[in-house]
């Protein structure tokens, strides 16, 4: 199977994966050969990339490191208690903190066990996904990434579901912010700014006393917006006055936010996030997780078509575990020639790096 953009789709293009809505849902079927009016769909659903069948890619495999299961089961989860959440704020009533950390505790359980299953690095592809509140599928990617580098960190069973619950609920804050201010389609002002910006106290305020929810749980919504240069918020603080999990957390957050779909923005690809994790290594992110967290995911996806240094042309078909941004992948072109395809392991060819992708290009 190839990843392509959307709108560089055709008709009778066969779509080898489903799309999703974010509650599981299957909106466009996969197997199907589609019709302009399914392909204007997906453009208008926000859909970035969709994976469609290919004869010569037919053998590249692009597995869930989280089961569709999980994922489902885990948006329910989270939109259920979020919702709640908000409600008992508007109210004035207290929350029902053992029901929140039972639940919640049982989605980290499925999200751990799922990724220890897995002998392959975390891939997530935001923009496959169709959803109503990006709160939500964004709250589960950043677990599962937090979860991801925290188990590489050798984070004891129970500081992975510290920061696994910390995770999920580090922009429960957001609840209370306005919907036309979360959702707006430009530039915010600076007043609406600073009303975003409330969330990380408010989230904060909302679980720090929860007495089955812990301290360190509740300075994952608190401290998440920190950056150890100090020109985060809530505080502003710097260096190791920032707790560890924040500073994954904080990693995890801006990776998901760019490379999923928003109103303002179209959806960057993995290692286009990176770059911009990496431009604030040492300043805003800690250097030595930014690299830790490039080696547990995947950089460039399996189906995406990438070109070479050296003139050749290929599609990504399979990781390599700690080194994703030198995948496998299957050559059929060479200096502008189709040639019979063979594959090539980037991890053993060190003078080859891979320079640019066909659905960057495409989009731009």
């Amino acid at each position: 199977m190839r990843l392509v953009t959307t709108r560089s789709l055709k008709e009778n293009d066969t779509l080898s994966k489903p799309v999703y809505h974010d509650n599981g849902n299957v909106l466009i079927q996969a197997g199907i050969p589609l019709s302009q009016r399914i392909i204007n769909r997906l453009i208008k659903l926000g859909i970035g990339y969709v994976y469609i069948e290919d004869e010569m890619t037919k053998n590249i495999k692009v597995q869930n490191i989280v089961s569709d299961e999980t994922r489902k089961a885990a948006i329910t989860t989270i939109r259920k208690e979020f919702e709640e959440i908000a409600n008992h704020q508007i109210i004035g009533n207290s929350l029902n903190t053992a029901h929140l950390s039972k639940n919640f505790s049982k989605v980290v359980e499925s999200i751990l066990a799922d990724i220890k299953k897995s002998d392959d690095v975390i891939s997530i592809l935001s923009d496959v996904y169709c959803y109503d509140s990006y709160i939500f599928t964004h709250s589960l990617n950043v677990t599962i990434y937090t979860i991801g580098l925290a188990m590489e960190l050798k984070f004891t069973e129970k500081q992975l579901f510290e920061i696994g619950l910390g995770a999920i609920l580090h922009d429960v804050g957001k609840v209370l912010v306005p919907k036309e201010i979360l959702e707006k389609n430009g530039r915010l002002t600076n007043e609406e700014f600073d009303i975003i910006k409330e969330h990380s106290r408010a989230g904060y305020d909302m679980l720090r006393n929860a007495p089955n929810i812990s301290l360190l749980t509740a300075h994952c919504a608190f401290q998440h917006h920190e950056r150890i240069n100090g020109s985060g918020y809530p505080q502003g603080i710097t260096g190791d006055k920032i707790h560890l999990y924040a500073k994954i957390l904080a990693i995890a957050d801006v990776f998901d936010a760019v490379t999923s779909n928003r109103v303002y923005r179209k959806a960057m690809l993995p290692h286009e996030a990176l770059e911009i994790l990496y431009a604030g290594a040492g300043t805003l992110f800690d250097k030595q997780i930014v690299e830790l967290f490039s080696k547990t995911i995947a950089i460039y996806p399996n189906g995406l078509t990438v070109y070479l240094s050296d003139g050749r042309k290929g599609v990504v078909s399979r990781q390599n575990k700690f080194c994703g941004m030198r995948p496998f992948v299957l050559i059929f072109e060479h200096a502008g020639a189709k040639i019979s395809p063979y594959e090539v392991d980037l991890a053993k060819e060190h003078h080859v790096t891979i320079i640019e992708n066909e659905t960057r290009l495409a989009v731009e």
